[in-house]
């Protein structure tokens, strides 16, 4: 991010839908628009051309879907960012997108300040699952296949404590009040978390402590 402003590509196959959250983010200090795309190929082509912080993309789009353009995005270079926009109807897409590398799922009915709020804690990698949708997109990840790399790496009992409480959705602000630490402590914790799991955010951190079973799965 430069100078502090998010800089955000709008992927999603209605304009209307592009030209709202362009409105919106336009009345923001810290959001700034630049570029849209009406598919996923689109998608893929302006974040590599533009390396925006985060891509805010839509699931079901036209040649190439939101998934597969979600995991074209994250495997290039650079730290562009993932915000699926989903509805509740759709938690086996989400699931699929979760797997290809998406940063974070909002949902589409979702108050806009929530909405441009979730943008900017994609942007700052502090991501974490909508509310709505998170029990059973847990619920279905946990259920598929395990990911092909195994995860062997150990973890010190505090950071398996850290671990445990952002499985159950908490902010670094949040664990370190349970834990009764600093905020800077908790967030050094979580940020030795994601470099020995080898996780790219705490969405993956989540899905880590569900594998470990630190969380019980959702019923």
């Amino acid at each position: 991010m430069s100078s502090g402003t998010v800089r955000v590509l709008l992927a999603d196959d209605q304009p209307l839908v592009r030209s709202g959250l362009r409105v919106l983010m336009a009345g923001t200090a810290d959001l700034e628009v630049v570029g849209e795309a009406a598919d996923g190929a689109e998608a893929v082509r302006l974040a590599a051309e533009l390396a925006p912080d985060v891509v805010v993309m839509d699931i079901r789009m036209p040649r190439m879907d939101g998934i597969e353009a979600t995991r074209r995005i994250t495997a290039g270079p650079g730290a562009t960012r993932v915000l699926i926009l989903t509805t509740f109807d759709e938690d086996d897409h989400v699931h699929g997108a979760l797997r290809a590398g998406a940063s974070g799922f909002a949902v589409k009915d979702m108050a806009l300040d929530d909405l441009l709020a979730a943008v900017r804690v994609v942007a700052a990698g502090d991501a974490l699952l909508a509310p709505g949708v998170t029990r059973r997109l847990i619920a279905d990840f946990v259920a598929g296949p395990a990911p092909a790399a195994a995860r062997v790496a150990e973890v010190t009992e505090r950071e398996q404590e850290v671990l445990t409480l952002v499985g159950r959705g908490l902010s670094n602000a949040e664990i370190a009040q349970e834990l009764f630490i600093s905020v800077a402590t908790a967030k050094s914790h979580v940020a030795r978390l994601l470099t020995k799991l080898g996780a790219r955010d705490r969405v993956q951190l989540v899905i880590e402590a569900y594998d470990r079973g630190l969380v019980a799965p959702p019923r």
